[in-house]
């Protein structure tokens, strides 16, 4: 069995590149349309298996084309499929991404199977879960299902890592449950109420997750880095500056870069420098899975950035 298992969504990208975002009732011409292979699970899933961890996927695909073609694409990174499951009558997931030139993007999903990964279903892959180190999650598939797992794997020593994304509201004695919090700006805010735009209030946003229970927290900062924090004790850990051309996957594949790198070492300073690497590298790609980095690519950016 699988050392880290990430359960979570799988999504067909329909990706167009604009000028700028249409404003609404606008529409804007884009060019450079493309089905690239997506979802925030399946990109963190991806990323790990990339980067050389030894990971299991939990997820549900559709019985279509594009579904088959990302099943073959997790096989061809290394994860153990065998929890990801085909559902009979939904297909695939679906994302809608705008590029602005200047690099960001805007999204809609629409969950498709995703909705399908019911904690009926999550119940059959229970010996995959138990038996991994860590459990690595985000909030694309059914909050219910989410719950469910981050419980049993709580209740059975299996480490929580919750990536709480995209932003929603999230009960208490859920958070009480995770180890770890990796959330961006928003994200922190909406589950904290503090704004978070420095190292001061991501430190403060991190005491009042400490005070829920949650022992680590990462909050990503942009190009500022991200502000760790364990217990209580925290520390900003710059990134690396880009010319970004696509922010999409860049936070997938930073956790994934992380928990990849945190199964070869304890060091968890340099786990944060080498996922700020491989997020950097992706930013500088187009699309979510297809911007990715190797782990010898991730390697070679760190040795020709040893300053930074």
């Amino acid at each position: 069995m699988s050392k880290l298992v990430v359960l979570g969504s799988v999504n067909a990208d329909h990706v167009l590149q604009v000028t700028d975002f249409p404003r609404p009732g606008e529409t804007v011409t884009g060019r450079g349309y493309r089905i690239v292979p997506g979802g925030k699970g399946a990109n963190q899933a991806v990323a790990a298996a990339r980067l050389g961890a030894d990971i299991g996927f939990i997820a549900r695909i559709g019985q279509d084309a594009i579904g088959a073609q990302m099943y073959a694409g997790f096989q061809a990174d290394g994860m153990d499929v065998q929890g990801v499951s085909v559902d009979p009558q939904l297909p695939t997931g679906i994302a809608i991404i705008y590029v602005a030139d200047h690099g960001e993007n805007s999204i809609g999903i629409s969950p498709e199977a995703n909705g399908a990964l019911t904690p009926e279903v999550l119940a059959q892959h229970k010996p995959i879960l138990l038996a991994a180190d860590t459990l690595l999650l985000q909030l694309e598939v059914p909050l219910d299902t989410v719950a469910a797992a981050i419980e049993l794997a709580h209740a059975n020593r299996v480490k929580v890592v919750l990536n709480p994304a995209p932003a929603r509201s999230l009960p208490v004695e859920l958070l009480a449950q995770v180890d770890l919090i990796t959330p961006n700006q928003t994200e922190a805010e909406l589950l904290t109420g503090i704004p978070v735009t420095d190292a001061p209030s991501a430190a403060a946003a991190a005491t009042k997750f400490h005070q829920l229970g949650i022992s680590e927290v990462m909050i990503t900062l942009g190009k500022a880095g991200v502000w760790y924090s364990q217990q209580g004790v925290g520390k900003l850990v710059p990134g690396f500056r880009v010319d970004a051309i696509d922010t999409t996957a860049a936070g997938d594949t930073f956790n994934g870069a992380l928990l990849a790198e945190l199964q070869r070492s304890e060091d968890m300073d340099a786990a944060i420098r080498f996922a700020h690497a491989a997020a950097a590298i992706s930013v500088t790609r187009p699309g979510a899975q297809t911007s990715i980095p190797t782990r010898r690519e991730v390697e070679e950016f760190l040795a020709s950035h040893p300053h930074d």
